[in-house]
């Protein structure tokens, strides 16, 4: 009989409460395109279910392109020598040669091991494996054997506009605060990389107190985004036509290029156009800043940007970002144009 028929495809605040509860399933198949959260948990897990004596016994990292699942299915049908749980963690499982291969069966029985497995996992064990940048299919025999017998989570990668709200509540659960405006200055020159994103946000709480609020001086001294000078300032300086804001802003991009490369702002105008783009095509314009995926306190700026940029400059507007982006790549250049030549020829015609 299956361990458990129920299916347990948990969420990620989910899992870590039942973890901190001390609640454990046999089997945890963590798979999908952001290996943050995967990682948030397998670290969990590895860190906290034993303590360090047995874990010398009791527990096994082991690495996807160094075993197969039969290997696997061997550990995990081991007993805990010292303590109540054996933890086996497999990191990058993705990279197990057989793992969905249908034909790995044993000859005598023609069962997969893993999934005969997983209809009776060992109790005593806690069999982790960590899924990264993809996911199972769900029509598998595979997938199915892991719902029955745990928990599979799927992390997803945080959309664009979710990432300030997620920073926000990142911060505040170390005791922080950040102002709207800095948490969304993150977002727009991280992007949506969580790893990275957490590990520039660790630096602002250095020497800091808790209970302090981020704001963009503390983000421009110790990460070195410039308060005034980001592609934040500047694509809503294009959206408001303030020509010398922008100048200001493209000569200290063309006195640090290393910091500033265009590469890295042409996509951040490429999508701000588009979003006033939609904004022009909505018929309900109340419910513009879930369409537009924003912060409703930043909807002011796309309506003023909509009144300065009709529908078809923002579409010339779309076509000299895409171009650009080429020629700053290397494509269809002419002449030796520096960043700084490039940012001024570009505002020039997004603006004219």
């Amino acid at each position: 009989m299956p361990f458990n028929k129920k299916k347990l495809n948990m969420t990620f605040e989910q899992i870590i409460k039942d973890l901190k509860a001390g609640k454990y399933h046999p089997v945890y198949f963590l798979q999908g395109e952001e290996p943050y959260f995967i990682d948030c948990i397998s670290d969990f897990i590895e860190e906290n279910v034993l303590n360090e004596s047995e874990k010398t016994f009791d527990q096994m990292i082991v690495y996807g392109r160094d075993v197969s699942k039969e290997a696997v299915v061997g550990l995990a049908k081991g007993f805990p020598m010292i303590a109540q749980k054996r933890v086996i963690i497999v990191k990058e499982a993705q990279s197990i040669d057989n793992l969905t291969d249908s034909k790995s069966k044993n000859p005598k029985t023609q069962e997969d091991l893993l999934e005969k497995y997983l209809q009776t996992p060992t109790p005593s064990t806690i069999l982790v494996f960590c899924y990264k940048y993809k996911t199972l299919d769900k029509r598998t025999a595979l997938y199915k054997a892991f719902e029955k017998s745990g928990v599979v989570f799927e992390s997803k990668k945080l959309q664009d506009y979710k990432v300030a709200g997620w920073i926000s509540d990142y911060v505040k659960s170390y005791d922080y605060n950040i102002n709207q405006a800095s948490a969304t200055l993150l977002s727009e020159y991280l992007g949506n990389d969580l790893s990275k994103i957490c590990n520039e946000v660790q630096k602002l709480f250095i020497g800091l107190p808790k209970g302090s609020t981020i704001n963009n001086d503390i983000i421009e001294q110790h990460i070195g985004i410039s308060k005034d000078y980001n592609v934040f300032e500047l694509q809503n300086a294009i959206g408001k036509r303030d020509l010398l804001k922008i100048v200001r802003i493209i000569n200290y991009y063309e006195a640090n290029p290393k910091d500033n490369p265009i590469q890295m702002v042409i996509p951040i105008l490429f999508k701000y156009f588009s979003k006033i783009l939609i904004y022009h095509r909505l018929k309900d314009k109340s419910q513009a800043a879930t369409a537009l995926g924003i912060n409703p306190y930043f909807l002011k700026d796309y309506v003023d940007a909509a009144k300065n940029y009709p529908q078809g400059k923002i579409m010339d507007n779309i076509q000299v970002l895409r171009d650009y982006d080429m020629r700053s790549k290397g494509f269809g250049a002419t002449g030796n144009l520096t960043n700084g030549d490039l940012y001024k020829e570009l505002i020039f015609k997004l603006m004219y």
